[in-house]
Parts: structure tokens; C-alpha cells; sequence
């Protein structure tokens, strides 16, 4: 019984033995195989791209492209973010190409230098301090505050403006001059509805999001997990919070834009 109980013990140790050098073998063979790495995809979750927000906070039509969840923040399948930030930047390199303007809204403090910056890469109007009720609902009307903004930064650049003695007018048109310039600086050159809106986070730029859809404007927007997916026509779903996504973003869209209006010298 003792004998055959080593017997047993003996071989028990060499089928160890030969699965511990199968398993060897194979992640030796496997170390061997270069592992093919995605640069797009590498980049994109570098940015964090990826990072949504708690799953309570999730709209229900974000699902499809939600891949999983890490700690309780929701994952993006960043696959189908690609897929959905191509759609937007073949629309945008399609309005470069026709020389139609984009308005770009992005509002929020963490990311609203992005805005501004790609915009003005692109010659693109923008909103990057806040949106201004009514802007295309009742654009003709803020047409002529714009022109008239225009006009006093143009009498703040003339010689007569240096001639004015009185310090209480001189203070009253730089008052004017300093509110209006916030509110209207980054959309000066708009003397027509814009063909698209490009904005980051319809959930915080709703406004803009419903004045779009009365005038039939279509909207390119950067969807978080708790934005609704009917807010807009071109749907990026995306970490719209942190500046390194928002960056990515925008530097895909503004260069395939660029790219479109290259196209028309060509």
C-alpha cells in the first residue's frame, strides 16, 4: 500500500512538473509574438478620452457605447467613440470644403480655453464665456448689438477717442466696451446663422442645443454618459470634462476642417 501510495505521489509530481513547464512554454512562445498595439486608440486613452461619470448618472441612451465600468466611473468603448468622431470630422471637413461656418460653444471653466483656442486655429466664431439667450432665435436683433459693439472698438482705436477730455464719458464707453466685448468678442465675425454648432457638453450648453433645433441648425456635440443622444446630429460619446480629452477632440475636428478648406485652393 506504502508503495503504491509513492507510486501515486511520483507521478502526481511529474504531471506538475510537465504542466508547469507547458505553462512556461507558453508564455515564453507568447513573449515571443509581438503584441499589436492600436496608436489611435493608445493616444486617445492616454487623453483619458475613455472616462465617463458614475453609473447613476447615466442617460439610458448612452448604453450601446459604454464598454464597462472601473470603480464605479463608467468606461466608453473607445472603438465606438472613433467610429462616431470620424462621422463628425468627415461632416466638418465637408463644411471646410464649402467654406461654411461652425460656431463652437464650449461654456464650462475647466475646458472654455480649449474652445476658444481651436476656434480661433480654425477662424471659427465662438462662445467660451457663456452663451447669449436667443443668439439664433432672435439673431437679427443681436446682429445690431454686434455691429454696434464693432463700432464703439472701433472709436476706442481712433484718434478722436484720445481727444475726449471728459473722464466720466471715456469711463462710460470703456464700461460698455468691456461688457459687450465679453459677451460678443468671440462671435464678430457671424453675419449669417452658422451652418453647425460644435459644441462640448450638450447638457450644460442645453440652450444652445434647443435654439439649434428650432432653426434646424445641425449640432456636432461631445457626449458625456449623462447626455442624451438626441441632442445632437453628430454625437461624439466622450469624456467632455477633463481638458485632455476635450483637446483631442477638438484638434481632430478643427484639423479635419482645416483640411476641407485646403481643399478648396486646391
Amino acid at each position: 500500500m506504502r508503495m503504491d501510495l509513492a507510486v501515486e505521489n511520483k507521478e502526481k509530481i511529474e504531471n506538475e512538473e510537465e504542466e508547469d513547464e507547458t505553462i512556461a512554454q507558453a508564455e515564453a512562445k507568447e513573449q515571443e509574438i509581438p503584441k499589436t498595439i492600436d496608436p489611435e486608440l493608445e493616444e486617445m486613452y492616454k487623453a483619458g478620452v475613455h472616462y465617463g461619470y458614475t453609473r447613476g448618472k447615466r442617460h439610458p441612451k448612452m448604453a450601446e457605447f459604454i464598454f464597462g465600468a472601473k470603480n464605479n466611473v463608467e468606461i466608453f468603448d473607445l472603438d465606438k467613440t472613433r467610429e462616431k468622431l470620424n462621422e463628425a470630422a468627415d461632416f466638418t471637413r465637408k463644411l471646410g470644403a464649402e467654406n461654411k461656418q461652425i460656431l463652437v460653444v464650449g461654456t464650462k471653466p475647466s475646458i472654455k480655453h480649449l474652445a476658444e483656442k481651436y476656434a480661433k486655429e480654425a477662424d471659427l466664431p465662438y462662445f467660451a464665456n457663456r452663451w447669449i439667450g436667443g443668439f439664433l432665435t432672435n439673431f437679427v436683433t443681436l446682429r445690431k448689438r454686434m455691429d454696434y459693439f464693432a463700432e464703439i472698438k472701433i472709436k476706442k482705436e481712433s484718434s478722436d477717442y484720445k481727444n475726449i477730455t471728459s473722464k466720466k464719458e471715456r469711463i462710460k464707453i470703456e464700461k460698455e466696451f468691456a461688457r459687450l466685448e465679453k459677451l460678443f468678442a468671440g462671435v464678430t465675425t457671424i453675419k449669417e446663422l452658422p451652418s453647425a454648432l460644435l459644441i462640448i457638453d450638450s447638457k450644460e450648453e442645453n440652450t444652445a442645443v434647443r435654439e439649434a433645433k428650432r432653426k434646424k441648425i445641425p449640432v456636432i456635440a461631445v457626449l458625456n454618459t449623462d447626455c442624451d443622444l438626441e441632442d445632437a446630429d453628430y454625437q461624439i460619446p466622450a469624456n467632455d470634462a477633463a481638458p485632455a480629452s476635450v483637446e483631442y477632440l477638438l484638434s481632430k475636428l478643427t484639423k479635419a476642417y482645416l483640411e476641407g478648406k485646403k481643399s478648396q485652393k486646391v
